[in-house]
């Protein structure tokens, strides 16, 4: 990558020209200072206006309310968040200290993000899934922790579940566009959703009256039949729906760059995950079995019998993997850092999750614990991660524990400076559990020639699969069946882990790029680094140097690890 000689600031400049008249100008603050007290006004504000994701992320001022889609509500919110990233933009920040600077940079991306989305996916009018999840996140964020006494938290579940079945119409309402492939997901996850309420949520209400344990199991069923309508009215009208419409290159390279401060484009992100593809594909096939990069939990001396004790076979590695850990000095694990858990994965997410997925703490919670949701166990399943977890579990458990997100973001979410306590880059976080997969191999966690070892080649394999799907997916040039048939051929998968990939890559534009781009920008940073370092350079200080930022863009942490500000100013031209 080429050096840029054009300075940060006159870059900057250069970029963002604001938008606002002269009077605007005048009027908008342009202080260091200024911009923290917009910023805790925008968190305030979100936070009260999302209040599914405020108890999602441990704050549970607004437990008893469902985020509120009418169209004026929606429009409102739109507006809000344009108002504010154009002053944002607007102020002239030549003068301001280094990290300073950075702040506006992030806070300008966080807002970018929001107003990009709103702009050009529009996902209340096109992804029938934003109110099954709603339902579904709902309920999951009350239950998945005992922050409060459970007759409290089930008075919570009762609210919001009769505010349901209003807030579906409202969607039907509001889908005026929906996309075939949005619908059918979000049609399997309504009609999976009946062991979440059913099943899940009456485990905290045993202190309820009879009264008010007689208004949960009303709403609570007037809410699942309101879902099922809901998966039956898209049924309906599938025929109808439009097929999977993409973003386009245009509008997929602007949120490269400015929510991810990205020094790369679509056609090179593209390009990283056809030679990273390759290279795994080689190095699969150089192990002396290249059968050990595919799981197979025959070669097991121990197949778990049930749910449960697979659950605590998985968790039994962790102790072995934090001794491995501190013995070599690879990380330092903070005095703070709370127990993490593994539990079974709730049916209604399993349509794009099939993997499972990690629930770190949340930025506000005050509860340390974190969880792997993990699919429902059984031994002769073909999925790629059950098969995984019954061969090694080490792997999969450091991407979602310890080094990977749990000890990545426990640390995010205790950074004094709040604009960057809030900053969530998936670049960095999928990048960094991604790379410490590899990292503890190549510092000898695993016997060479395992298949431990050729299930780390494999994860890495399918990653870079990942990209091919999400680039040529959301830019226009491949079908959602291509899509699936590529993470069978080139990744390695089995068709219902390719298809689950597929729905997940569609959903959620550029989240699948996130795991090989940013273990890429780790491993091109560790080398510069250690080229600065010299003879003072310890990979574990690397490890503690890196995460100690949060989780920011890795042009970024450059910027601050090395004043090196070559990949900012590239991704901002």
């Amino acid at each position: 990558m080429r050096a840029v000689t054009l300075s940060l600031a006159a870059c900057l400049l250069a970029v963002f020209v604001p938008t606002t008249t002269k009077a605007q100008k005048r009027t908008t603050p342009s202080t260091p200072a200024a911009l923290r007290r917009v910023a805790d006004d925008y968190y305030q504000w979100r936070n009260e206006n999302y209040p599914v994701g405020s108890s999602d992320a441990g704050l549970h001022t607004w437990d008893k309310r469902l985020t509120d889609y009418s169209a004026s509500a929606i429009a409102a919110r739109s507006r809000h968040a344009r108002e504010l990233l154009a002053q944002v933009k607007a102020m002239n920040t030549a003068s301001w200290k280094k990290d300073d600077r950075i702040d506006w940079l992030l806070f300008r991306a966080q807002l970018e993000g929001v107003a990009f989305f709103d702009r050009v996916m529009a996902f209340e009018q096109t992804d029938p899934q934003v109110y099954v999840n709603e339902c579904s996140n709902a309920i999951f964020s009350l239950l998945k922790k005992d922050y409060d006494t459970p007759r409290n938290r089930a008075l919570s579940a009762t609210a919001r579940l009769k505010q349901m079945p209003a807030m579906i119409e409202q969607g039907k309402t509001n889908l005026s566009k929906p996309v075939k492939l949005y619908a059918q997901l979000a049609i399997d996850s309504a009609r999976s959703i009946d062991s979440l309420y059913n099943d899940s949520l009456m485990t905290i209400a045993g202190d309820l009256s009879p009264a008010e344990r007689a208004d949960l199991v009303k709403a609570k069923d007037a809410a699942i039949a309101s879902l099922h309508a809901y998966a039956d009215w898209l049924e309906k009208r599938l025929p109808q729906m439009p097929a999977f419409a993409p973003m386009g290159e245009a509008n997929y390279n602007y949120l490269l760059k400015n929510v991810y401060l990205l020094p790369l484009n679509a056609g090179q992100v593209e390009m990283l995950g056809q030679a990273e593809l390759a290279r795994y594909r080689a190095l699969e096939s150089l192990l002396p079995d290249p059968s050990l990069a595919d799981p197979n939990p025959a070669r097991s001396k121990n197949i778990p019998p049930d749910q449960e004790a697979f659950l605590k076979a998985y968790e039994s590695r962790e102790a072995e993997m934090i001794s491995f850990l501190k013995e070599n000095k690879l990380v330092t694990l903070p005095s703070y850092l709370g127990p993490f858990q593994i539990r079974q994965l709730p049916e209604a997410f399993k349509p794009t999750s099939p993997g499972g997925f990690m629930n770190p703490p949340g930025v506000y919670d005050k509860d340390p614990v974190g969880f792997y949701f993990i699919p429902t166990y059984n031994p002769q399943s073909k999925n790629f991660y059950i098969r995984a977890a019954i061969e090694d579990p080490r792997p999969i458990l450091g991407h979602e524990g310890i080094p990977g997100h749990f000890l990545q973001l426990s640390i995010a979410n205790h950074l004094k400076d709040e604009i960057r306590r809030q900053h969530g880059d998936g670049i960095f976080i999928e990048g960094w559990a991604l790379y410490g997969e590899e990292m503890l191999m190549r510092t000898g966690l695993y016997p060479a020639n395992s298949a431990s070892q050729g299930q780390i080649l494999r994860l890495s394999r399918y990653r870079s699969a990942r990209i091919g799907v999400d680039v040529n997916l959301h830019t226009g040039r491949w079908t959602f069946d291509e899509a699936v048939k590529y993470f069978m051929e080139a990744g390695g998968l089995d068709r219902e882990a390719a298809e689950g990939e597929a729905a997940g890559a569609a959903s959620s534009p550029t989240q699948k790029i996130t795991y090989i781009t940013g273990k890429w920008q780790i491993m091109r940073l560790l080398g510069k680094y250690r080229d600065k370092k010299g003879k003072d350079f310890r990979l574990g200080q690397f490890h503690d140097d890196l995460i100690k930022n949060g989780s920011l863009p890795l042009s970024i942490v450059e910027w601050i690890l090395l004043d090196d500000p070559s990949s900012l100013e590239l991704a901002l031209r």
